[in-house]
């Protein structure tokens, strides 16, 4: 196959504070040569694309991603599903996700051991359409804590992997760490849907913490955690947890250990199950389960967030029957809504902090010479109206690897059709 320039469009490089003319050159899966300015270059050799009335930016990174939630209603479900059938549903989970230009996902938890591992797998023999990714555990917790969903008369899985005590932590992060997991997950704090175990419990004990990150630590492997009580978030600094996510209840003290830590810490609020609950939801169980308090608590940290320059990756806890996936650029949205972002600061989230949460800052998230080509382009000035990105309609163009899975020219998600020469 040829090259592939792409002249026209108006570039917005993940890092600018406004798009510019330019002209991309793409050979095999690198971004070769960038010239700005209106005029293309002499030299558009290959297959030419125009991107006139389009934003050429990067890939979108999808940082709190379950692409094995299969749009249930209660957790429990995902325990009912055969290893089988749940590993197709995720297939389609990531087909979408792609299709809606999210180009790379860090796993947030699968929702049992080896889906993500296997999907991550596959996707990278070209065996399955979808984004590349950072593959997780399930969600590691306690007795009484998210995720256990047993009971005294019956046992029911759900997407906890259940360890009590130090060594049952350190025993069950080896083992993930054997499946081929990237990332560790765990559930320091409860949840408002959880009787036993709300939102601001705090079931995990420090020396389970402890025990858990220093196995992640000793494979090399990044520890995330769901942590919405103030004590959570502090144990997960403490601990070195690499990705916080939610801090809907941080405290001032737990915002200026979160602040201290900024250069080693990302978050992500995981706010689209929220905001779907909320205004989308039936009113009275939001109200019943305080979701409009925790509504208002994760709009008033994020605001302090920004304030303090701390990184921020998008990603929802899609993949509910309330939060069904594909709708996950809506969280770009909702940094500018409700945290107080500018249009801009909120792309960032989704492409160059979410390049670094993917631990690829130096291939992924922007519009650069040497850089991966992860490209989408968007109808319209995204920089301006982030809703844009959230509509597949508007995306005429999706780019993964240098491998075109939405042509322009057609219009037709297709996957490994067209590649530039290597």
């Amino acid at each position: 196959m040829s090259d592939i320039t792409i002249k026209g469009a108006q570039i917005w490089d993940g890092v600018s504070e406004a798009r510019y003319p330019g002209t991309v050159k793409i050979s095999g899966n690198k971004i070769t040569a960038i010239h700005t300015g209106e005029d293309a270059p002499a030299d558009t050799s290959g297959e030419v694309i125009d991107g006139t009335g389009h934003t050429l930016m990067p890939g979108m990174v999808e940082g709190h991603c379950h692409p094995s939630f299969t749009g249930i209603n209660d957790p429990w479900e995902l325990g009912q599903l055969s290893p089988e059938d749940h590993m197709l549903q995720t297939a389609g989970n990531l087909r979408l996700l792609l299709s809606h230009g999210f180009t790379s996902i860090f796993e947030a938890a699968s929702a049992k051991p080896l889906l993500g591992v296997v999907a991550r797998d596959a996707i990278n023999s070209g065996l399955l359409d979808g984004p590349r990714m950072r593959a997780a555990s399930p969600e590691v917790t306690t007795t009484a804590g998210l995720g256990d969903e047993r009971k005294r008369h019956i046992y029911q899985e759900s997407f906890g992997l259940i360890a009590d005590g130090a060594l049952e932590m350190r025993r069950t992060a080896r083992e993930c760490v054997r499946d081929g997991v990237d990332n560790l997950k765990i559930n320091i704090s409860g949840d408002e849907f959880v009787s036993f175990a709300k939102a601001e419990v705090t079931p995990l004990e420090d020396d389970e913490l402890a025990a858990f990150v220093s196995v992640a630590k000793t494979y090399g492997k990044t520890v995330a955690a769901h942590a919405r009580s103030s004590e959570s978030v502090k144990m997960a600094v403490r601990h070195g947890v690499d990705c916080i996510y939610h801090c809907d209840f941080a405290d001032e003290e737990a915002l200026d250990m979160l602040e201290e830590a900024k250069d080693r810490v990302i978050l992500g609020p995981a706010f689209g199950l929220v905001h779907n609950a909320t205004k989308e939801g039936d009113a009275a169980i939001a109200e019943e389960l305080n979701l409009y308090r925790k509504f208002e608590a994760t709009c008033a940290v994020y605001h302090e967030v920004r304030k303090r320059g701390l990184r921020v990756a998008v990603g929802g806890d899609y993949g509910f029957a309330i939060t069904p996936m594909g709708q996950n650029a809506r969280d770009i949205e909702h940094f500018v809504r409700y945290f107080g972002y500018s249009p801009v600061e909120a792309l960032r989230c989704a492409t160059t902090v979410g390049a670094e949460l993917m631990q690829m800052e130096d291939q992924i998230g922007q519009v650069k010479e040497g850089y991966l080509a992860d490209l989408l382009l968007v109808k319209g000035d995204v920089t301006q109206d982030v809703s844009l990105v959230q509509h597949q309609d508007n995306l005429s163009m999706i780019m993964k690897d240098g491998v075109m899975f939405k042509d322009p020219r057609t219009g037709i998600n297709a996957g490994g059709l067209i590649r530039a020469a290597e």
